[in-house]
Order: structure tokens, then C-alpha cells, then sequence
């Protein structure tokens, strides 16, 4: 039968005329293996619709979660990071900071910005790993530190977003020294009582756990978040013993006392909102304001 077997012998479609599926449309989930559309994996806000696995997204993506309406003002924008030591690997450190620029769109591991979330007024910094790897370097911990200070002016809490590799090979000691700088602002914003919070995204390792990011009021995580200082098989060989399955999760970190909770990214926006009124002081009513006695003539 006809049907069964071509009739027409030599049938070659063009190239050109041939319609294949474009990239992108579809997300394969890396732990359950499921299949959806890049467009409802990016409404579900980059989990999985199955298994919620957490996928890794920037600082645009949770800009616009957290920020009402995605309105912000960003702060340093254009700072960029320069060669105090003339490093050179497989190429020099502009290049490579350059090649990264025109990669990702942005001109550093860390995006600092202020604005309003669910009404409240926030300053928050988030980490990019696309950028090196969100590896800490000068530049870094300069936004940050100035990130604080505005925090600290305008009276307004702190969120600290990290997702980064550690401190930045090219830059050496002067990315050590982040730390220590970022650190020691934390310690004037919690003398002015202002709250900060820090939210740690898979991964976040290396100095930036060491410093800033395990530094919060409190410490929150999302789920199966990477989180820990140096890797397994430096550890392993440092203390000499098998190391318990998933201990660098966030999960585990939470059941050793190391976060105060783990969040859900769908969740996020509401519990800080939440969290942040309870930590906020209340400002008391005009109507309650004792007023000024009147002094009677004689």
C-alpha cells in the first residue's frame, strides 16, 4: 500500500526550507528531569513546576521579585574593577574583565540598588555569578560598603543577595581585604539598629561565606542552596574523615544551627515584608503624641 512507502523517490528538502524548534523554548529540570516551557519556568520564577528545584538566576531576576513594580533606583553603576597587580592567567585581567563585560551586561559581581518593597523602604545588593563566577573583588565590596552607608543614612534595612565562587584570585590581597572592610560596616549598621538581613543562593562560598554573608541579623537560604566555606575534598583531606552526604546544603546548614530559616523564592517577597515589620520599630500614631501643655496667665 501507498501509504507504507514513498511513492516518490528523491524528495530532498532545502536546508533553508527546513523548520527546526528554537533554542530556548524548553527547560529540562537538572534534578527531576521535566520538561516545561522556558516561559512557565520563568513565571514559576525559575523553579521547577515538579519538584522546585531552585534554579540559579541575577540580580535583574531578583530585582524585579523584590523591588514593588520593579522600580529602583541602582547605585555605582558603571564602578568597574582595575589591575592593581597587572595579573595575567590564560589572559590579562582586563581582557578577561572586559570579555565578561560584554558577555553578561554587567560591569561587576554585584548590582546595589533602593527602593520600595511591598511599601517598605530597602536598599539591597545581590551578586552576580554569571560575572567571574561572583567572585569578591575590590569593586565588590566598595558597593557594598557604600550599599550600607546609604542604608545607614537614609534609615532604611539591609538585604545582602550572595551567590559567589570566594574572593577573586586576580586581585589577591586587595579582595582579602573585603572582608574585613565589608565586615566592619555591617558592625556601624547594627550600632545604628538597622536591620539587616542576609539571603545566601546557591552557591555561596569561599570569603564571602567568611565574612558578609553569615554576618545577618539573620541568616536565610533558599532550597538546596550550595553554602560553605572550603570545598569537600579540601576538608576531607584537612580533618581526615568522611563527610556526611549533602552536609554543605542548606538544609543541613539549618539543622546545625548556621541559618535562622530557609525560604522559598515564591515566598520570598512576603516573608521579608513580614519579617521586616517585626524588626522594624513601630512609629507612634500623631493622635498618641503627648501634647504640650498650655500655660494659664496670670
Amino acid at each position: 500500500m501507498p501509504w507504507f512507502k514513498r511513492v516518490e523517490k528523491g524528495i530532498i528538502t532545502p536546508t533553508e526550507e527546513k523548520k527546526e524548534t528554537p533554542d530556548g523554548l524548553w527547560y529540562k529540570c537538572p534534578s527531576c528531569k521535566t520538561v516545561t516551557s522556558t516561559a512557565e519556568h520563568r513565571k514559576n520564577l525559575s523553579t521547577c513546576v515538579k519538584c522546585n528545584y531552585h534554579d540559579r538566576i541575577g540580580s535583574k531576576e531578583y530585582f524585579a521579585i523584590l523591588f514593588d513594580d520593579n522600580k529602583f533606583v541602582e547605585m555605582d553603576e558603571k564602578m568597574t574593577s582595575g589591575d592593581p597587580l597587572n595579573f595575567v592567567d590564560s589572559k590579562p585581567y582586563p581582557q578577561r574583565t572586559a570579555a565578561t563585560q560584554k558577555a553578561t551586561g554587567l560591569h561587576d559581581a554585584v548590582r546595589t540598588a533602593y527602593g520600595k518593597m511591598n511599601g517598605q523602604d530597602i536598599t539591597i545588593a545581590c551578586m552576580d555569578f554569571a560575572y567571574i563566577g561572583g567572585s569578591m573583588g575590590s569593586v565588590v565590596g566598595e558597593k557594598i560598603a557604600r550599599a550600607i552607608d546609604h542604608a545607614r543614612k537614609t534609615r532604611t534595612p539591609f538585604l545582602m543577595i550572595s551567590k559567589s565562587g570566594g574572593a577573586r584570585m586576580m586581585e589577591a590581597g586587595f579582595s582579602l581585604m573585603q572582608m574585613a572592610k565589608t565586615s566592619a560596616k555591617l558592625a556601624l549598621l547594627a550600632e545604628e539598629k538597622l536591620p539587616y538581613i542576609s539571603l545566601l543562593t546557591d552557591p555561596t562560598t569561599g570569603g564571602v561565606t567568611a565574612s558578609y554573608a553569615m554576618l545577618g541579623d539573620f541568616n536565610i537560604a533558599e532550597p538546596g542552596a550550595l553554602i560553605g566555606f572550603a570545598g569537600p575534598r579540601v576538608i576531607k583531606e584537612t580533618i581526615g574523615k568522611d563527610l556526611p552526604k549533602g552536609f554543605q546544603s542548606a538544609e543541613f546548614v539549618l539543622e546545625h544551627g548556621f541559618l535562622d530559616f530557609i525560604v522559598d523564592r515564591k515566598e520570598l517577597k512576603g516573608k521579608l515584608a513580614d519579617l521586616l515589620q517585626m524588626l522594624l520599630p513601630k512609629e507612634t500614631p500623631a493622635e498618641a503624641k503627648p501634647k504640650p501643655r498650655k500655660t494659664q496667665k496670670a
